[in-house]
């Protein structure tokens, strides 16, 4: 049986390797383990089976690291925090209500852990993030079938983005580019969901001036590169 989390104690407890390798034995011939839902997965990580919160690793861990991805715009460090969040649901998994639904739990931790380095004074400026992969029909982020084109477009959205004040771009990237639904990302952000509403309309209309205004400039720019 899995040893409860004494609040005198530190949380310094490792999540086994294997857990962090969803393609490992941990998953692979494991009957049952990865058609179980989220809360009976749960309930047999708290017992001890390891391979049920690799199951969770394995259902959660690429959204959760391009969720990250599109918060701090580096995907090595978006993995780095998909781990700790990882980690710390880890050890957490005894505080949590399995009435509740486990994956807007599970992204709150990310995401919180994501802004909170965001507003460190120490964070590093935003480099690069690699496009999404295998999905369509986002809709701030049109498919293009010239490979250089779509990488324009990904690059003028990530530089609209950033633009943003923080809890816009956060329910913006939560609702219109990963397509939570908003009593999902009210429960990741910690807000009612008359709130998220309130706010992705916000986000939507500074987004879409800050667009229009950067695709006037560029206008004005090829315009004056003609003048004799």
């Amino acid at each position: 049986m899995r040893k409860p989390v004494d609040a005198a104690e530190p949380e310094t407890q490792p999540v086994p390797p294997s857990l962090l390798d969803p393609g490992g034995a941990a998953v692979q011939g494991a009957p049952g383990v990865e058609e179980s839902g989220d809360a009976r997965l749960v309930e047999r990580a708290r017992a001890g089976d390891d391979r049920a919160f690799a199951a969770l690793v394995f259902r959660y861990e690429a959204k959760l690291i391009r969720v990250l991805a599109r918060l701090v715009h580096d995907e090595e460090l978006a993995r780095d925090l998909a781990q700790e969040t990882f980690w710390k649901v880890y050890n957490r998994l005894d505080r949590f209500d399995t009435a509740r639904r486990f994956g807007p739990w599970l992204f709150r931790v990310g995401v919180n852990l994501g802004l909170d380095h965001l507003r460190r004074p120490e964070a590093p400026p935003a480099t690069s993030i690699d496009r999404p992969r295998g999905e369509d029909g986002r809709a701030l982020d049109l498919p293009d079938p010239d490979p250089r084109l779509r990488e324009e477009l990904a690059q003028e959205v990530r530089f609209v983005l950033e633009r943003l004040p923080l809890p816009y771009r956060t329910i913006l990237v939560l609702r219109d580019l990963e397509g939570f639904s908003s009593a999902e990302v009210a429960a990741i952000v910690g807000r009612r969901e008359a709130t998220v509403r309130w706010r992705l309309a916000k986000a939507r209309d500074q987004f879409r001036q800050h667009w229009q205004r950067r695709q006037e400039h560029s206008r004005r720019e090829e315009g004056g590169d003609h003048v004799g």
